[in-house]
């Protein structure tokens, strides 16, 4: 079976141009381990699909978590299943972005001897602050978060030491294979994924690498695609699993961040930061973060709720105002950007959770949103969520139960204590930010999570966005090149690369749209939400400002798929391993 993926594997490497692809290489790390990139083999077959027990589209926290924990069965009860996880970008980790201040507790779960297999997990939390800050202050308020026991951490890194573990179990992982379309039996139940075809131009002609995508089937599948997931979002709306589930719509931020090296004397590995109020106004909720990692390294960043309603709002400049802050700057000056990288989040938390099985499989993870707000933390219930639907998925397999089994056990699981406690959070902050941070301090210090009441959230966050008439056009500052960039500088700091005679991935259900409605009634609000100028503006030859996509830009957000007022764009997946290419986010 490995073979024959890895022959059709090499079938498209021989062809393609891509810089992703070549020869069977290995990444390699300071963390002592290796992981592959494009497995190939001399071999050549010309077959188009492959067999496994468990197909999981999406190498992350919930998709590697579920892997390992399928073969760690296999081994408890000695018997084995097949497992493949497919991954859109060109390595494992490579689209894998977070703040992150790692709560341990799946991975306890998952690995209790993980302390001694030399994971990229070395710097517990020191010291956790929490500030307020006004334009030119930083007022201390009591830390509602709990961080003893967490570590700072680059998820992108711990995901590739998964993604090694996985594999040393006999996880097939192919990574740069990005699964575009379910498929599905006579009986409407879902049998795989197939991977979208390479070597299409943008004209729809195949160029001379072109390979036919390849089906993927698997007795049970497991999408673990992370925040607005596009097959999973396709899957939920197939079989109304919101409904079902009685949860209310999806709701997002979009997190902006960098990571720098800083003076050595400035460096204080632990130290963890979050702040509310300045840049944003006190309509919008969000707030920012500086973690310090480790060498000398850290990441700093700006979370932007997506419900915001001025259409002049750029998250990314404020984001560039954040760093000039009197209390933020300091820890910047005479250092260096080494990273920059953007995606949205699940915000809604307790209220938003959908009915998670599907005919054929599940959702797992982010795709699903299971993130606690406020512990700003989602990799351990994330990775928790994947052990769970592994489970089942593994009794379905060997002993008949009913994948249905995933729900009951979520709900029994302390993913749900943890969420159903700080359902009141997020939603309390419709109101204004100090309405917000009453109700919040009443669930934290009084309530604990026991409220009798569930708050709802407002509007979806596309139907949140004010008509441009209603409000004033922000002047933001010039980027300086030394603390704030301009979006071009900052976009190839990501790594960000795709194959640009491709077919857009970015499309328009209506191409009519943005002159018509977007630009005159909003003033553009993609050129703005945006973090890598993938939209724009520009007149044509009769002068008439037409929307312009560059797609090359894209650093796979979401942003667009969400913001947009009249949910015009949808966002599917380019040709596998294009993307950013995150390291140390």
């Amino acid at each position: 079976m490995m073979l024959k993926f890895r022959s059709i594997l090499y079938k498209w490497n021989s062809k393609s141009k891509s810089a992703f692809v070549g020869s069977s290489q290995s990444l390699h790390n300071n963390h002592g381990f290796s992981f592959s990139r494009v497995p190939t083999s001399p071999s050549f077959c010309t077959a188009s699909d492959i067999q496994y027990d468990v197909v999981i589209v999406g190498a992350g926290p919930a998709g590697l978590s579920a892997a390992i924990r399928l073969k760690q069965m296999c081994s408890e009860r000695n018997t084995n299943l097949s497992v493949c996880v497919l991954e859109k970008g060109a390595q494992v980790g490579d689209h894998i972005i977070s703040g992150n201040v790692f709560e341990p507790r799946a991975l306890n779960e998952l690995l209790p001897q993980w302390k001694k297999q030399e994971p990229p997990i070395t710097t517990p939390v020191t010291s956790d602050k929490f500030w307020f800050l006004t334009k030119a202050r930083a007022i201390s308020l009591p830390s509602p978060f709990n961080n003893q026991g967490n570590y700072v951490i680059s998820l992108s890194q711990l995901v590739r030491w998964l993604g090694a573990k996985a594999e040393e179990l006999g996880v097939e992982i192919y990574p740069g294979f990005a699964a575009s379309e379910l498929l599905y039996d006579a009986n409407n139940k879902v049998i795989g994924v197939g991977t979208n075809d390479m070597g299409i131009s943008k004209d729809g002609s195949k160029r001379e690498n072109f390979q036919r995508g390849v089906e993927i089937k698997g007795r049970i599948t497991l999408l673990a695609e992370g925040c607005r997931g596009s097959l999973s979002e396709k899957i939920m709306k197939k079989y109304n699993l919101r409904e079902r589930g009685g949860a209310e719509h999806q709701t997002y931020a979009l997190g902006i961040k960098e990571v720098w090296e800083i003076d050595e004397e400035k460096h204080q590995p632990g130290a963890v930061i979050h702040t509310l109020g300045w840049p944003l106004d006190h309509k919008t909720y969000g707030g920012s973060f500086l973690y310090h990692m480790k060498d000398k390294q850290i990441s700093i960043g700006l979370v932007v709720a997506l419900n915001y309603q001025n259409p002049f709002m750029n998250p990314y400049e404020e984001f560039q105002k954040l760093k000039h802050h009197p209390a933020i700057k300091p820890f910047l000056e005479g250092g260096t950007v080494i990273q920059y990288g953007a995606r949205t989040l699940n915000e809604g938390g307790f209220q938003s959770i959908p009915y998670p099985v599907f005919p054929g499989g599940a959702i797992i993870g982010c795709s699903a949103g299971f993130l606690n707000v406020p512990k700003i933390k989602g990799t351990h219930t994330a990775m928790k969520s994947g052990m769970l639907a592994a489970e089942v998925a593994f009794g379905a397999i060997n002993e008949g139960l009913d994948m249905n089994m995933y729900w009951d056990a979520l709900r029994n699981s302390w993913i749900w204590e943890e969420l159903r406690k700080s359902r009141n959070y997020r939603p309390a902050f419709e109101y204004g930010l100090i309405p917000g941070l009453a109700v919040s301090g009443l669930e934290h210090y009084i309530f604990k999570g026991r409220h009798p009441f569930t708050l709802k959230h407002g509007k979806p966050d596309h139907e949140a966005t004010n008509a441009a008439q209603l409000h004033s056009p922000i002047q933001y500052p010039k980027a300086d090149g030394v603390l704030s960039f301009d979006v071009p500088t900052s976009l190839h700091r990501s790594n960000t690369n795709h194959e640009h005679d491709q077919p857009p991935h970015l499309r328009l259900r209506d191409p009519k749209i943005p002159e018509l409605v977007n630009l005159p009634v909003y003033a553009a609000p993609e050129s703005r939400y945006c973090p890598a100028r993938v939209y724009e503006y520009v007149a044509d030859e009769q002068n008439q400002m037409k929307l312009q996509i560059n797609a090359q830009n894209c650093l796979h957000c979401k942003a667009c798929d969400i913001k947009d007022p009249k949910q015009n764009i949808e966002w599917t997946v380019p040709e596998g391993g294009g993307g950013p290419g995150y390291t140390v986010m």
